[in-house]
């Protein structure tokens, strides 16, 4: 039987809308910070909709309560024809997305007599954020050269940073807060046996990464040209850092989000001496490095470096009992054997039994681990994990870095396999290096694309860049929006992802509604339908041409980190998604002289797929324009359109690129004549994608594919004509 205690915290009175006066009392079971906050959620959803107050009486319970057959993640939504609404949930997380429920229902409908029953479980039980976190510029994420990681250093330090970010992650439904960091420890606290390793203050760079080839050292990695350029941002003490973080870890905790730091190897960074920068010398100056301090360096076969690591992980979990996993990269900066050790066992000799050094001294403590498979070989991780006491998991990068290429993904099936031996479940890395500046939003797509994981064998996921630090977005021109967190900025991306992921049912009606909600000047069906179509632009031209990491390819510049602007000429050869059934123009002037094209989608149907997402977009775009009357709204429709152009640009890019083929293929100077004129309308779409662009946005530097600038790159785009002119055919 369910038992009912009813606690009465607090009165919020409110009126219906058009309904005459109603008072509600609330009675809160569980009275826990996450259903006090669902509450203020509560309120803050009256408020909206012009409640009034009425301190004196109440004709309406609101009942919060437990019951133990409910999931912890789940609840009931009870509301019949009396006065009373209940929230029944397995948990007070549980009770907190019911309140969520409520108060989003209230904010659609404007009255607590159409709030529907419902009941909610988890799709998925952990629904994470991968967040690339550069606490310091001695001790950065994974590549700092960038202006997002520049940026946003001293944000990283700002309590109201972590407040709005975690406040919005609890009402996506987010439960996972993934930070990486390849040696966070130096930042973080001070180890009793190595208190000179400690960093106090925060410190960026004074250096401007300019976007050469590993200019500030190899990524992970701390560079002498940095340490010795550093501008202290913000004074702190490392007593100081420490609150800080466990002061954000109980907030995250309170909002039922557990926390994971995840490491990449062997990179102790400000604890040992610094690397030079160099290009193409791939990891040969990290060896050659003198000691650091304590004797540390970032060779793997050092075992003052293995005892350092070990007592920082033990220290570490030691200082914040709310960390609820650690993570691990047997990474780039690890050879297969060095000395005593192989990878693996590097691992297990510096986190493992770092581990098992903190629960000897606190035994009832639970640490779950994650091994990336990341440079890694399976059975010899699980030569030595196979017997650890709490829950092991591996990780794998289920889309490479292609989050937004389709929903239809194959990467992982090996890996599927390989674990399945030894009974394991996988966290899947949702790598997102395709989407920076532009608001995106398909529901359709994200949809499916959860539907696709193996639950049997799915741990969770979290979803995020390794190119780019989602901290507070730096290159808005608009007042109003410059320094908003990116959560906020692309709210419905990200809302997507997390709501998802937990109720893989809500359609599209859903989403529209809430549009409605946030944006009530426009009608939300013709704004989502104007959105889905320009948000399957990028998708569509990812899996046409196809690179696997993050330094491979900027689809929002058309850029790679090796070549720079990717041409015409390589568009012609560049490989497809494995698996899309799609031709690069090359493969189908082939496939065309030899008869093999049938039932393969030809380079013609992928541009034509991206004309009229682009063309069904750009003709909801004058409507909508007469609505915006808000900077984000017209923001917004501004980014929708730029996709559209983008979308424009690379369909006869492509079509370009198939006419070249044909010309290598038949001779036949037509087609290079038909190359020529497509070209030519390029730079049309190219110079209205740039207008549109800088009109709300500043140029910047990413970490992994350099400028992002879309007039700098103007002059690439017209040199494709020259070279479809010059292209030589024998």
């Amino acid at each position: 039987m369910m038992k009912q205690r009813f606690v009465i915290l607090f009165l919020i009175p409110f009126l219906a809308c058009r309904a005459g006066s109603v008072a509600v009392k609330i009675v809160d079971n569980f009275n826990k910070p996450s259903t006090q906050f669902g509450v203020l959620e509560l309120n803050k959803a009256c408020s909206k909709a012009g409640i009034k107050s009425n301190n004196h009486t109440y004709n309406k319970v609101i009942v919060i309560t437990s019951n133990g057959d409910v999931p912890a993640q789940g609840y009931h939504i009870q509301a019949g024809t009396n006065d009373t609404i209940a929230i029944i949930a397995g948990g007070p997380v549980g009770a907190m997305y019911g309140l969520f429920d409520l108060a989003e229902q209230l904010s659609m409908n404007a009255s607590l007599d159409a709030v529907q029953p419902k009941t909610e479980r988890a799709y998925l039980q952990k629904r994470g954020i991968k967040f690339n976190i550069p606490l310091d510029a001695r001790t950065p994420s994974y590549d700092d050269t960038g202006d997002a990681a520049q940026k946003n250093i001293a944000q990283m330090w700002e309590w109201d940073f972590w407040k709005q970010f975690i406040d919005q992650m609890a009402l996506n439904r987010y439960n996972v807060l993934s930070l990486w960091n390849p040696h966070p420890f130096p930042s973080m606290l001070k180890l009793d046996l190595y208190p000179d390793v400690a960093l106090d203050n925060v410190c960026v760079t004074t250096l401007k990464p300019v976007g050469k080839e590993n200019e500030w050292a190899e990524p992970q990695m701390v560079s002498r040209n940095v340490l010795e350029n550093l501008k202290v941002v913000k004074t702190m003490s490392i007593a100081q850092k420490t609150a800080f973080w466990q002061r954000v870890m109980q907030y995250a905790n309170d909002l039922g989000i557990d926390i994971y730091y995840i490491t990449w190897n062997v990179c102790p960074n400000a604890a040992a001496n610094a690397v030079e920068p160099y290009y193409r010398t791939y990891m040969q100056p990290v060896w050659a490095e003198k000691p650091g301090k304590y004797g540390i360096t970032n060779q793997m076969d050092n075992p003052k470096t293995v005892a350092y690591l070990r007592e920082s992980v033990k220290q570490f979990l030691l200082t914040f009992p709310l960390v609820k996993g650690i993570g691990v990269t047997a990474g780039e900066h690890m050879m297969d054997t060095a000395g005593m050790y192989t990878r693996e066992q590097w691992i297990w000799e510096t986190y493992g039994q770092g581990i098992l050094d903190a629960k000897k001294i606190d035994p009832q403590r639970h640490v779950n681990f994650i091994h990336r498979v990341w440079n890694a070989d399976m059975n010899r991780i699980m030569k030595y994990w196979k017997a650890y006491p709490d829950t092991f998991e591996v990780s794998f990068k289920y889309a490479k870095a292609r989050l937004y290429s389709t929903p239809d993904l194959h990467f992982a099936d090996e890996h599927i396999k390989q674990m399945k031996g030894y009974n394991l479940k996988s966290w899947w890395n949702l790598r997102n290096d395709d989407i920076f500046v532009y608001r995106w939003g398909d529901p359709d797509y994200v949809r499916a694309f959860i539907a696709n994981f193996r639950r049997d064998c799915t741990a969770g996921f979290y979803m995020g860049s390794d190119g780019y630090v989602w901290g507070r977005e730096f290159t808005s021109k608009h007042p109003e929006l410059s320094g908003q967190p990116e959560v906020n900025k692309h709210w419905f991306n990200f809302m997507l992802w997390g709501r998802l992921a937990y109720n893989n049912t809500l359609n599209n009606d859903f989403f529209i509604h809430k549009l409605n909600t946030h944006f009530p000047q426009v009608n939300g069906g013709e704004l989502f339908n104007a959105w889905q179509c320009a948000s399957k632009i990028v998708p569509k031209v990812n899996c046409f041409h196809w690179q696997d990491w993050d330094y491979q390819w900027s689809v929002e510049v058309c850029l790679d980190e090796r070549t720079g602007f990717n041409t015409v000429l390589q568009f012609m050869d560049n490989p497809t998604l494995a698996g899309s059934n799609m031709l690069n123009p090359s493969s189908y002037a082939r496939s065309l002289a030899n008869g093999s094209v049938q039932n393969k989608i030809t380079p013609w149907q992928v541009a034509d797929s991206l004309n009229i997402f682009a063309d069904k977009a750009l003709a909801m775009v004058p409507a909508l324009k007469h609505k915006r009357n808000s900077a984000e709204l017209a923001n917004l429709i501004d980014d929708i359109e730029a996709q559209a152009y983008l979308g424009k640009y690379y369909a006869v890019k492509i079509e370009a690129a198939t006419e070249l083929a044909l010309l290598k293929a038949s001779k036949d100077e037509q087609h290079r004549e038909k190359a020529v004129l497509k070209l030519k309308k390029g730079i049309e779409f190219w110079t209205k994608y740039t207008e549109i662009s800088e009109q709300n946005y500043k140029p910047q530097m990413l970490a992994r594919t350099k400028e992002l600038d879309w007039r700098m790159w103007l002059e690439a785009v017209k040199n494709d004509v020259a070279m479809a002119q010059n292209m030589r055919v024998e």
